[in-house]
């Protein structure tokens, strides 16, 4: 998956913005410099009523978290099957 250029938190005010209903939503994306599919697409991610800030830190916190423990998980069970192959062998 491609890295956006914005954090959660930049789209998040983006997505504010086009809700405040001052301008649309095309001029919006276009101000910001992104495509309107992907101002949709942002807005389908981060919900129709968008979300707080601290909440789209916390979710993206939680991501990392979560991807560390499943790479340290990972290792451990590898390790685990190493040990029992190795346990396995006759001496």
């Amino acid at each position: 998956m491609k890295k956006s250029k914005f954090s959660d938190e930049q789209i998040v005010r983006i997505l504010r913005e086009a809700e405040e209903g001052k301008a649309t939503v095309e001029d919006v994306a276009r101000k910001h410099g992104v495509t309107t599919t992907t101002f949709y697409r942002w807005k389908r991610s981060f919900g129709a009523g968008g979300v707080q800030i601290a909440e789209a830190r916390r979710v993206k916190e939680l991501e990392t978290e979560n991807a560390r423990l499943k790479k340290a998980l990972a290792e451990q069970l590898l390790a685990v099957e190493v040990l029992k192959e190795i346990n396995a062998k006759k001496w």
